[in-house]
């Protein structure tokens, strides 16, 4: 890049300081929003201050407000809690207090404070903003700061970040520390659910949430919960003796466990409390079931941020006080209330009001991915409430042809929320290998509406079907293509399922493997990871993990590049650094292997570090699906079905379905926050094929920031800057995808 635009990009920041703080409660996260800030600071030229515990910190000044370099925030992505500190200050809430805190932040020179926080942190920054011109002035009349420091310094900048495991601040589809408190809730239920089945025991689960009902509720939605209580929907009066007709339901069928999510806020219509001690004691003492209560607490808050790491609005409040519950729940935002309503959809069996004419198949196509179950399970219910034949197609299109095929019932796919891989069976055999037994099978069963859930195979699978059309009236039909899997290469929607598990655990790995050379002398990892030629799992694990590079079939680099990295690597190497890690998407470049990485490095780096090869192969695909991939597996069989369900009623005519229009044949995906139908034969125009990728990825321009932050001196011209937006009621009440 040319050397003025450089110094331009260098420059945008000089004669700026900025500190960061973190108050309020700690949220797994935090010292990812930390490092980022610091750096990015660093790098556009500014002076970056680190205010060690927080608006306490702020309020005393001296040690507390330190300025920090490239190395300060080294190796703190991976650590839980914050490390600059955190702490509640009764100090800051006094008008004495902020005046101490302006004189600290004069005295350094600081106009642009980035606060990560909480509601309460959040709040006592834009008081702290808006009395600015105030402090200053009494500051110069008391004689602690001259008239020129404070006209240099008149006005004062704040970003917040907001730092919340409930996830209840407006204006953000995800607080920092939300998706790894749901992580913790996961890991838990996992954990009960296997001792429970194995004793037929009942278990209440507690989780944080005095006045917010959010992790109770993407919890319940994500296990399957038989019962949940959230403050913003108390139970109806009676619900005691529903809930334990309920749950005497579930164990006559079969049923070995039974879980009930609470969150601590949880009350009665009347506005009582009601205990998870209470519901455990009403358990035992009507249905004699063995019950035992388990309180998350802070284990919430504790362990590693996860990779994908709304404020209590006063109106949700006065609402509930007010009873108007409904409106509490719509008050949410449309998402809050979708899970809601899709969680008491599926949580229990409603018979259909009457008996629909339609038959759908359910099947899953390609390697199998995190989240496929969830899909089928939610599939499956929702069909059964809309009142059609579900059936249910094992080993993909091969098992269509071979008949494979078996209706199922809404108790046949309990318990396949939190399974990993695919339950059904899968496989990547594609139509047009076995294409007249699937239309004799389609024709058989009656099969008017097929539900593919699976990746590049189940997309171009489905295009197959659709252009045989012409030859086969049977393939008539209505058609949806749910995508997953862990290469995030469907064309049709921004995020496919298993992709968010298979990151997690590839930033885990990492975590390990970098962990593994603690103590150590200086070391740089080449990792690879799968993607097929897509570098979505490479890219977002780099930048989860603070790697150096990753390499990318989508971002072309040739052998200058390389040796521009080794050098990058070497010179940082001569630092404190004592770790490296390079990510190698495993079809990056034909010849540029991940040996020819491991010998090119080994050789460059001789005397300065060594070098280590791991290959982290299928163990992306396997485990248990992430918080992320259960809902929105879930929310994707929903709405796929109910989109069917539409397409069905359409073309049903004279006692049969015909559909042969584009828009009967779609993928459903996340596009902009929002879910989107889109017809393959329109997605086939902007897909490249021989290479299994769509031609316009998203993720592409999160390159710039993964080599930003690991010190690379990139163009400003391709940088692309954040979008201020306003929030209002309205832009809350458009429902988003998770």
């Amino acid at each position: 890049m040319a050397a003025a635009e450089l110094e331009r990009l260098r420059m945008a920041g000089a004669g700026m300081a900025i500190a960061v703080l973190t108050s309020g409660g700690d949220a797994q996260g935090m010292n990812a929003a930390v490092r980022a800030v610091t750096r990015m600071g660093i790098y556009v030229g500014a002076k970056v201050f680190l205010i060690y515990e927080g608006y306490e910190g702020l309020v005393e000044g001296g040690d507390n407000i330190k300025q920090a370099n490239w190395l300060s925030v080294s190796n703190i992505i991976q650590l839980g809690g914050t490390v600059i500190g955190s702490a509640r200050c009764k100090a800051f809430t006094t008008r004495a207090g902020r005046l101490r805190a302006a004189r600290n932040l004069v005295e350094h020179g600081i106009t642009n404070l980035c606060v990560i926080g909480g509601d309460g942190s959040l709040t006592g920054a834009d008081i702290f903003r808006s009395e600015w011109g105030e402090l200053l002035e009494e500051l110069v009349q008391d004689g602690q700061i001259s008239k020129e420091l404070a006209q240099e310094n008149s006005r004062l900048n704040i970003v917040g970040l907001v730092g919340s495991i409930d996830n209840d601040f407006c204006g953000t589809d995800m607080t920092i520390g939300t998706d790894s408190a749901l992580h913790r809730i996961m890991e838990v239920i996992d954990a009960i659910t296997t001792t429970a089945q194995s004793h037929q025991r009942t278990f209440v689960l507690e989780v944080m949430g005095r006045h917010c009902g959010y992790l109770a509720l993407v919890s319940g939605l994500a296990s399957g919960a038989d019962w949940l209580f959230i403050p913003e929907s108390p139970p109806e009066d009676g619900w005691e003796d529903l809930m334990c007709e309920r749950l005497g339901e579930t164990r006559s069928r079969g049923s070995r466990l039974n879980i009930i999510i609470i969150a601590e806020g949880a009350i009665d219509r009347s506005g009582k409390p009601i205990s998870s001690n209470y519901v455990k004691d009403l358990v035992v003492q009507r249905l004699g079931f063995d019950t035992r209560v388990t309180v998350l607490g802070h284990v919430q808050r504790g362990g590693t941020p996860s990779a994908f790491d709304r404020v209590l609005t006063k109106d949700v409040q006065k609402a509930m006080d007010e009873k108007r519950f409904e409106e509490a729940i719509q008050l949410r935002g449309r998402s809050f209330e979708n899970n809601w309503n899709i969680y008491k959809l599926l949580a229990h069996q409603k018979p259909a009001q009457e008996k629909s004419p339609f038959s759908l198949a359910i099947l899953n196509v390609g390697a199998p991915a995190a989240g496929m179950n969830a899909a089928v399970r939610s599939a499956v219910r929702i069909s059964i409430c809309q009142g059609h034949t579900i059936y249910a197609v094992s080993d993909g299109f091969e098992g269509l042809a071979k008949g494979q095929i078996r209706e199922v019932g809404w108790h046949d796919v309990a318990g396949w929320l939190g399974r990993g891989g695919s339950m059904l069976g899968t496989k990547r055999t594609l139509p047009k290998t076995c294409m007249e037994k699937i239309v004799e099978n389609v024709r058989k069963f009656n099969i008017q509406g097929l539900l593919v859930i699976g990746g590049f195979e189940a997309y171009e699978g489905v295009l197959q079907l659709v252009e045989a059309r012409g030859q086969y009236e049977e393939l008539c039909i209505i058609m949806c293509v749910i995508p997953a899997t862990i290469s995030n290469n469907v064309p049709g929607t921004d995020f496919s399922l298993g992709s968010d598990t298979a990151v997690n655990a590839a930033m885990e790995s990492c975590d390990r493997i970098k962990q593994s050379a603690s103590g150590t002398k200086r070391r740089v990892f080449i990792v690879e990871t799968m993607g097929g030629y897509c570098g979505y799992l490479s890219t977002v694990t780099g930048i989860a993990v603070g790697a150096d590079a990753a390499y990318v079939y989508e971002d072309p680099f040739t052998i200058h590049d390389l040796k521009a990295n080794v050098e990058h690597l070497t010179d940082k190497m001569k630092t404190d650094i004592q770790r490296g890690l390079v990510l190698r998407n495993e079809k990056c470049h034909e010849h540029y292997t991940t040996e020819f990485l491991y010998n090119l490095y080994s050789s460059e780096g001789k005397g300065i570090f060594d070098c280590r090869i791991n290959v982290l192969g299928h163990l992306q695909q396997g485990g248990a699906p992430t918080p992320f991939d259960r809902n929105y597996g879930t929310k994707l069989g929903v709405k796929a079905v109910l989109w069917m369900s539409e397409k069905l009623e359409e073309v049903y005519c004279k006692g049969r379905v015909f559909a042969n229009s584009d828009d009967s044949a779609c993928v459903i995906g996340l596009r902009k926050k929002v879910v989107a139908f889109s017809p393959v034969t329109e997605l086939k125009k902007v897909t490249d094929f021989e290479h299994r990728l769509p031609q316009e990825q998203w993720w592409l321009n999160l390159r710039l920031m993964l080599k930003m932050l690991a010190n690379y001196q990139i163009s400003l011209t391709e940088y692309i800057s954040g979008k201020m937006e306003h929030v209002t009621r309205r832009t809350l009440s458009i429902e988003k995808g998770f």
